[in-house]
């Protein structure tokens, strides 16, 4: 079980609590039946009128809820997706926060929240108002919905928490590195609980700007597929809040290991043989004290795009040979980049929870160099006992994760 890393596993940490909104709908059973059904969930976008063709993973906004009018200054479509999650009955993060802050104390729970969008759709407007009536709105704050940290602090001051508070954004790896930051800040004794995760909405910036790279698919993008031709963008909110294990959390999923890296190789792409990619799964594998043979399933960052795709089987191929089965779920719910992290790290939790392996959704024909066990459609009760999930970002930022249920 033991990699060659000299260093002993890090202490598994339990998820005791997760949500998601996306375009599959509130929360994580949502998401489960639709990954079940593999039909996506993709359509032309409502909330800008795009002068091209595309397919987005657009939000319903009849899930959108208001905020508290204490917090109006904060309001955005970031934050109100995140306090959709937040408070999705079925799936329970808001109450396990506050059974942690009864529990440890508000100081000892922190917030981390990765992003890549922020408020922008909020300032695009403001900056069209300006143009057109010569001022600023008057309600707009810059510092409460713009900035990378506004949802974070929102959702802290929401929750009444104390602990460090603060954003991470390294493009698409954004949400999964949140993961990672708050294991080092339990196991270094900084905090006894964290809510995690990420909060990407739809704007024209991200839009346009992956038109202008000409990676925009204009029909439903199809991952790891002999003709794919680019990214079908999304939005989504994913909340994931981990704790200091206790004895009640034995058959929660569990954290195992977190690797990170940054090749710097591109602005945009990655290294053409995944270097980066390698050096994060082997660092997770590292962290967690088990080898290639121990993942049951990995859940890929499958952009749709070219170059990606194929980087990532290159690592793969290098890291698992061809035996681990592994699909990507974007096809389903678009790219959502700074919140992929947390919505296909709960995708992976739910393949744990459920014993199931997701599909890709629009996949005909694996790219004929991909030698993995890719799948086309969802495998129902298989045992899933750890799994991995990867997202890779521009600039080289790459972060996989490995989770396991307890006791397996």
């Amino acid at each position: 079980m033991k990699t060659t890393d000299s260093r002993p596993p890090i202490q598994p940490l339990p998820i005791t609590a997760c949500s998601v909104l996306s375009a599959c709908g509130a929360g994580t059973r949502s998401l489960y039946d639709a990954l079940l059904a593999g039909h996506h969930c993709l359509r032309a976008c409502d909330l800008i009128d795009l002068q091209f063709p595309a397919f987005v993973g657009e939000v319903d906004a009849d899930c959108l809820l208001p905020l508290d009018p204490r917090l109006e200054s904060f309001s955005t479509r970031n934050t109100r997706m995140a306090l959709a999650a937040l408070d999705h009955a079925h799936d329970g993060v808001r109450a396990a926060v506050q059974q942690a802050v009864e529990r440890y104390g508000a100081h000892r729970v922190g917030v981390i929240i990765g992003t890549s969008t922020s408020g922008i759709y909020e300032t695009e407007n403001a900056y069209i108002s300006r143009e057109l009536e010569h001022r600023l709105p008057a309600d707009f704050s810059f510092v409460d919905r713009h900035i990378w940290s506004a949802t974070a602090r929102f959702l802290q001051l929401e929750l009444g928490l104390g602990g460090p508070c603060y954003a991470v954004s390294t493009a698409c790896s954004s949400s999964s590195k949140t993961l990672a930051s708050a294991q080092r800040l339990i196991v270094n004794g900084l905090c006894d609980a964290v809510l995690t995760g990420g909060v990407d909405s739809l704007c024209h910036m991200t839009l346009y700007g992956f038109k202008s790279l000409d990676i925009m698919a204009e029909q439903p993008c199809t991952p790891l597929d002999r003709a794919r031709c680019g990214i079908s963008l999304g939005e989504a909110a994913g909340l994931l809040l981990l704790e200091r294990p206790r004895a009640e959390h034995a058959q929660c999923v569990h954290l195992l290991g977190c690797g990170e890296s940054s090749d710097a190789y591109h602005m945009t792409a990655p290294h053409p043989d995944g270097r980066g990619a390698v050096t994060a799964m082997r660092k997770a594998l590292a962290q967690a004290g088990l080898t290639a043979a121990d993942i049951d399933y990995v859940n890929l960052h499958a952009t749709g795009t070219l170059l990606n795709d194929q980087a990532e089987m290159a690592a793969m191929a290098q890291v698992f040979g061809e035996d681990t089965c592994c699909s990507g779920t974007k096809g389903l719910t678009g790219h959502t980049l700074g919140a992929a992290g947390a919505v296909e790290s709960i995708i992976t939790w739910l393949s744990l929870v459920y014993g199931f392996m997701p599909g890709t959704c629009g996949l005909k024909t694996v790219g004929e160099s991909f030698r993995n066990q890719v799948l086309k459609d969802s495998v129902e009760a298989v045992p899933v006992h750890i799994a991995m999930n990867n997202n890779f970002g521009f600039g080289g930022n790459n972060t996989s994760l490995i989770l396991g249920r307890s006791g397996d």
